[in-house]
């Protein structure tokens, strides 16, 4: 059953030709009708079937205009980092007493950061904190001796950009509340993490097949990448 505020957005947007993000946003904001601070979605597909296998992405970006989400960040560290972890703005700190609560499913946080030592004994929880996506990374530099950056980033505002099995990636820009240009900068941010990643996976051809646009309880829009990926 659709409600009757979505039956007041336009239909049939699936036959509209795509169009430039500047274009489309006063329209996705338009049809924001909840009241709640809806955000503004990208959902994208790759070309993830190469001949020498599948192309799997999955990194971070920094977003400059911020995501608009308060994230809990925890870290798990040696005694002496704690008081740099505390500094940096971490919600959560602790080392082997705090990997037990994990492992017995306390688990209250957004994000987990952990320098390389202790990552030995987290790395034994693989099962508890894998399917959350909670596991540490090293690649995602959730895994460093550097707690100051790796906090400051996880709370100014950071996305991760991974497909899943069939290719398809979601992940949000920011907030119907923010201004086109903090948007704007995020979808280029995350192009400019698409196109490294690109590389990365010496992919020929496109990487990405569609794109969609649309907000959290609206309808899509075909979108039209300003960047060759």
């Amino acid at each position: 059953m659709r409600s009757k505020r979505y039956k007041k957005l336009p239909e049939k947007t699936e036959n509209l030709n795509s169009e430039l993000i500047e274009k489309l946003l006063p329209t996705i904001k338009k049809n924001c009708t909840t009241k709640f601070d809806e955000s503004v979605d990208l959902s994208l597909q790759i070309n993830n079937k190469q001949k020498k296998g599948e192309i799997n992405i999955r990194t971070v970006v920094n977003l400059p205009g911020g995501t608009g989400k308060s994230v809990k960040v925890a870290v798990v560290c040696e005694e002496n980092k704690t008081s740099e972890a505390k500094n940096a703005g971490a919600d959560l700190i602790g080392g082997d007493e705090f990997i037990d609560r994990i492992k017995n499913g306390e688990m209250n946080f957004e994000k987990l950061i952990c320098t390389p030592s202790m990552m030995i004994k987290l790395s034994k929880l693989g099962k508890v904190l894998g399917p959350k996506g909670l596991m540490p990374n090293p690649k995602l530099g959730s895994v460093t001796e550097d707690l100051n950056k790796a906090i400051k980033d996880a709370k100014s505002g950071q996305a991760e950009i991974r497909n899943d099995k069939d290719g398809n990636i979601g992940v949000s820009i920011g907030k119907k509340s923010f201004n086109d240009d903090q948007l704007i900068k995020n979808f280029n941010a995350i192009l400019d993490a698409l196109e490294k990643e690109k590389s990365n996976n010496t992919l020929k051809g496109d990487l990405i097949r569609s794109a969609f646009i649309t907000s959290t309880m609206g309808i899509s829009y075909k979108l039209k990448l300003s960047k060759t990926i």
